[in-house]
């Protein structure tokens, strides 16, 4: 399998448990350093892994990760479509950064579905999980910015067409929709102020921010059998924002 974005945060956590629970893994990241320490930390509690340095606006990049999955672990049979960022536009309405913040969040995940499918489908089929976000349903006066909101709305619809699109031919596209989670991402905008993280921490009313493991245990169950029946769906994992 693949996962994106995986030197820190979901990413991370999603291909240690993979990774655990028998798959192989080859581990991404724009970070090369980073995606290899993941990856060794996988090697040393006995699972299987490369890494490989990606940078998801690079569809040739993104081909090559595909091909060396392949290639290596002899088919692909499940990808996790992690990688995103944000903007650093503090809420206005940038064209420069969101441009980059598409190109990545949205962009990035429908590079990679293009060059999975084909992989997917010659193999007998397989399973997509993208990531996107509670910002996917709803927007915030106080973020994140439009440009993060939109893109998050846009991978749940881009899972959706995918989804109806290849279902005959044996794959199953999910979206994984974290709430507030505990990753370096989050940290560095919960370290503004005791004010922006006691924020962070209750906007859920379970009191607290999720923890990457809680939604890495997501992503498996709609990467597994077990949600055999599950496809299109965007699955909310957000303590409860939703339902207030």
């Amino acid at each position: 399998m693949t996962v994106t974005g995986a030197g820190d945060g979901i990413g991370r956590a999603a291909s240690l448990l993979f990774a655990l629970r028998g798959a192989n893994v080859l581990v991404t990241d724009a970070d090369a350093d980073a995606a290899e320490a993941t990856s060794e930390t996988i090697r040393e509690k006995g699972g299987k892994s490369l890494s490989m340095c990606v940078d998801v606006t690079q569809d040739a990049e993104i081909a090559a990760m595909i091909e060396r999955a392949a290639s290596h672990f002899g088919s692909l049979e499940c990808a996790f479509n992690n990688a995103g960022i944000t903007a650093a536009d503090d809420g206005e309405w940038s064209e420069e950064s969101s441009r980059r913040l598409l190109d990545v969040n949205l962009h990035g995940v429908m590079r990679c579905i293009r060059h999975q499918v084909p992989v997917m489908i010659a193999g007998g089929g397989g399973t997509i999980v993208n990531t996107a976000s509670l910002a996917g349903f709803i927007g915030s006066r106080t973020g994140p910015q439009p440009a993060y909101t939109a893109s998050k709305h846009a991978v749940i619809g881009a899972t959706k067409v995918a989804a109806l699109q290849y279902a005959s031919q044996g794959i199953r596209v999910n979206a994984l929709c974290p709430g507030v989670t505990r990753t370096r991402m989050v940290e560095e905008v919960a370290s503004q102020s005791p004010e922006v993280r006691s924020m962070l921490e209750n906007l859920s009313p379970m009191g607290r921010m999720a923890e990457p493991g809680e939604m890495a245990e997501a992503a498996l169950w709609l990467a597994s059998d077990k949600s055999s029946y599950v496809n299109g769906h965007a699955l909310v994992v957000d303590g409860g924002v939703l339902a207030e």
